[in-house]
């Protein structure tokens, strides 16, 4: 028990050290500053509200469970399904907030959110699954983008759907012990993605976004 407590013990404090996010006030106005705000937001996101419905679930038996080699890699296969959904939200988000005020074309909106999701999928690619995986990702965006109006997506904040169905559906508990989570898992990644949009909105210089876009598009 003590051995089992110990490894716990200091996986959790590995993954504490990875959820500790660089509070970061410079504005957001280049295309590569906008991809780096998507997929390390996206990332603590999807780290920090899995932990936390794990810990809550688990109790005192929280630490404890990382001694399990398969719980363990069950954790390591939902944080990447779960990141990549918040991925997919946060960039729908912010990309139609950009479309919107800086005036881009729906090809150009569409163009942007492709170069952030992958930008996002680059910047944690040492953790990613196998190809086939992230391929599937990268389908479903493109379906998702391809049935997305983005000047409404920018008014109704409707963007984030997929992140916390993933969070649900990935998160390793029992589904009998899961069951009536729902409503409170769901709304606790909304929540967290509150945080997340406020900044944004605060930092994003929209129009400066655009005009980089168009700019990096006619450069190729």
């Amino acid at each position: 028990m003590g051995i089992a407590w110990t490894r716990g013990v200091a996986f959790l404090r590995e993954a504490a050290a990875r959820l500790t996010l660089k509070r970061d006030h410079a504005p957001i106005d280049t295309v590569d500053a906008l991809c780096t705000f998507i997929a390390t937001r996206s990332s603590f996101v999807a780290q920090k509200k899995l932990y936390g419905y794990l810990k809550a679930r688990m109790g005192t038996r929280y630490p404890s469970m990382f001694e399990d080699d398969v719980f363990v890699q069950s954790i390591n296969v939902a944080k990447l399904h779960v990141f990549a959904a918040c991925l997919s939200d946060l960039t729908l988000h912010t990309v139609a907030k950009v479309a919107s005020n800086g005036a881009l074309e729906r090809e150009d909106a569409s163009a942007l959110a492709r170069h952030c999701h992958t930008q996002g999928l680059a910047h944690n690619r040492e953790a990613l699954p196998q190809s086939e995986t992230v391929d599937e990702w990268r389908e479903t965006f493109e379906k998702r983008i391809a049935d997305t109006h983005w000047q409404n997506v920018a008014v109704d904040g409707g963007a984030f759907t997929e992140s916390p169905q993933a969070l649900f559906r990935w998160a390793p508990i029992a589904d009998q012990l899961k069951r009536h989570d729902r409503e409170i898992v769901e709304n606790s990644i909304r929540f967290a993605f509150g945080e997340v949009t406020r900044a944004f909105r605060e930092r994003a210089d929209l129009p400066a976004l655009a005009r980089g876009w168009m700019n990096q598009q006619e450069n190729g």
